[in-house]
Parts: C-alpha cells; sequence; structure tokens
C-alpha cells in the first residue's frame, strides 16, 4: 500500500513525526497526509497526496513545508516510486482552530 511507503520514508527523514490522521493531542509541529483521490492509466497507478505540514508560527509551519517537499521529491529514489510532481503549494492555516499549516500537493506515481 502506497500510504505506508510513504509514511514509512517520511517518519525516517523527517526530523518531526508523520501522520496518517489525527489522535488526540498532536505534537508542536507534525506533517499530516492523505490519498485524496487515485487512478491508472497505462497499467501505471498514480494518487494525488495532501501534505500538510503543522508548526507553532506561520514561519516554521512554511519552514516545514519546504524541507518536507525535498524530502518528497527524494522519494523518487525508491523502487515503488516512478515519479512525483508538485500539484500545488500553499499557506491552509486552520481559520477555526487557529493552527498553522501549509499543504503541498504532489501527484505520485507508483507501482
Amino acid at each position: 500500500m502506497i500510504e505506508m511507503v510513504i509514511y514509512n520514508y517520511l517518519n525516517k527523514h523527517l526530523p518531526i513525526p508523520a501522520f496518517l490522521e489525527k489522535n488526540g493531542k498532536m505534537p508542536d509541529k507534525y506533517v499530516l497526509f492523505e490519498k485524496t483521490s487515485g487512478g491508472k492509466r497505462n497499467h501505471i497507478p498514480s494518487s494525488t497526496f495532501a501534505f500538510q505540514s503543522y508548526g507553532k508560527s506561520m514561519y516554521e509551519a512554511a519552514m516545514l513545508n519546504e524541507e518536507l517537499k525535498e524530502v518528497i521529491e527524494n522519494m523518487i529514489a525508491l523502487n515503488e516510486i516512478s515519479g512525483i510532481k508538485l500539484n500545488s503549494n500553499y499557506n491552509f492555516t486552520d481559520t477555526e482552530t487557529k493552527e498553522y499549516r501549509y499543504q503541498a500537493v504532489f501527484d505520485i506515481n507508483y507501482y
């Protein structure tokens, strides 16, 4: 399952934890990601993933987002990944909870 490949890679290569869902009290800095869509073309599966970088300040969230983008782009070295493309990247602060976050959306092809 591609989600577990990404989860394990992020938790090995980021200095903060990555999660697939929020559960209980979360740390001050973390990454949350989810698969938002998926498909297959020429027998090669692909999915779109939204990665949210959380921090105590806007600056902290933005810096974590930059580090996260670099780590994700380096996943191309994995045998399971055949392509990575940054789809979009933006400030995604949650106005209800007042949590600072950035979101980077990637299209990922995999085997």
